[in-house]
């Protein structure tokens, strides 16, 4: 909740400074336009909710990648009991797939921005701007969910070759474990803590079941 009000003061601050800098305010004011100057206040709410899509939707990310080492542990202990087989731990491993998990948080994070701000433009558009909201939820979903299922191919050694053609395939099963990743997080506090690990508990599952379903060697 501190990190909400800061950050949102932080864009509110932002949005003024942008505004005084180009000189808006001062030609806002000189029109003396009711009309102008309502859309002069929607435009900086608009850009106001655009900044706090993107630090809710950011976030998520920073605690991925500053849980990464837990959660590639947890991936391996949940393969290991799934096995039967005892975890052998490997710090070289293990160092290697927080490596990785960081780059793929950092990837999946660049390309949904990426793709948030393109939506916002759509959104811009008459009717077509309706869907924007679903696009949205559901383009954050699956990258969320693609940082999870990428675990088990970081675990098999898999290239991101592999693991973006298959996660690409099998997008539903992204957005679905992004999805409860994204909702638990709407519960402060112990929703950001047990969202990650159930979400990594919930991709080594599935991933297991699709390999299982399709005939994939373990």
């Amino acid at each position: 909740m501190v990190s909400m009000y800061f950050f949102g003061g932080t864009a509110s601050s932002f949005i003024d400074w942008l505004n005084t800098k180009t000189g808006l305010v001062r030609w806002v004011e000189r029109r003396q336009s009711g009309l102008l100057g309502f859309l002069f206040a929607l435009s900086g709410l608009f850009f106001w909710l655009m900044q706090m899509m993107l630090y809710f939707s950011l976030f998520k990310y920073v605690i991925l990648i500053i849980g990464s080492p837990v959660f590639a542990y947890l991936s391996e202990k949940t393969e290991a009991i799934l096995e039967g087989q005892e975890l052998r731990f490997q710090f070289s491993e293990v160092k290697a797939d927080i490596t990785r998990g960081i780059k793929v948080a950092l990837r999946n994070a660049a390309l949904q921005t990426f793709y948030s701000v393109l939506l916002v433009i759509l959104s811009l558009i008459p009717i077509a701007g309706w869907i924007t909201p679903v696009l949205g939820v559901t383009n954050e979903c699956f990258y969320y969910g693609f940082s999870m299922m990428d675990y088990s191919f970081a675990r098999k050694r898999k290239g991101t070759a592999s693991s973006n053609y298959f996660i690409n395939h099998n997008r539903g099963l992204a957005v679905g474990n992004g999805i409860v990743f994204f909702l638990m997080h709407l519960v402060p506090f112990v929703g950001w803590v047990l969202a990650p690990a159930y979400a990594i508990i919930a991709a080594t599952f599935s991933m297991r079941r699709v390999r299982e379903k399709n005939g994939i060697p373990k």
